[in-house]
């Protein structure tokens, strides 16, 4: 016979996770890129300078649009789960986790190894599949979620988010293909 304590506690503790995996997983671009742009910091591909300036434009515009967009995730985040007191469905968390997971860290591999690689030209197509599904990703979301229901601090937060994020991309797509 099974424990039904057990169960219920494992369960709880799932779903707990569930709820704040949209939120881990929006700063995991962001530690990856720092992390390994500190241990990569002697690779040439990089363009690190030891004095200033530091960083190329690129990798500046990276930050300060990481930045905002992380902000707004957070933002966005705490919005529907305090003040609001929301009742985020599991549909729309799903839905949130699959952006970010499925387009957001893969787009985020896949951006690297082009960086660092002898042709970058060999990620263009898997980049370009990846961004397509990331706008589906956050399209569905959008419409099928917040569009009746957010009003004008909410869509402030999601801009952030969408933006920042795109002109990051950008930037780092002029960075890598058109050095």
């Amino acid at each position: 016979m099974h424990d039904t304590s057990d169960l219920s506690a494992n369960a709880l503790e799932q779903g707990s996770f569930r709820k704040y995996l949209s939120l881990i997983l929006l700063f995991v671009p962001a530690a990856l890129f720092g992390i390994l742009l500190f241990t990569y910091k002697d690779n040439p591909k990089l363009h690190l300078s030891g004095t200033f300036p530091f960083l190329p434009w690129q990798f500046c515009c990276i930050l300060v649009c990481g930045l905002i967009a992380t902000a707004g995730g957070v933002l966005d985040w705490r919005f529907h789960r305090d003040p609001l007191k929301l009742k985020i469905s599991k549909k729309e968390r799903d839905a949130e986790a699959k952006a970010l997971g499925l387009g957001g860290v893969p787009m985020f591999i896949l951006m690297w190894f082009a960086m660092m690689s002898a042709d970058p030209s060999d990620y263009l197509i898997p980049i370009l599949i990846v961004l397509i599904y990331s706008v589906v990703a956050i399209s569905y979301d959008e419409f099928v979620f917040h569009i009746r229901r957010c009003g004008r601090t909410e869509n402030v937060y999601h801009r952030m988010l969408v933006f920042g994020n795109g002109f990051a991309w950008l930037a780092w797509m002029q960075f890598i293909y058109c050095k």
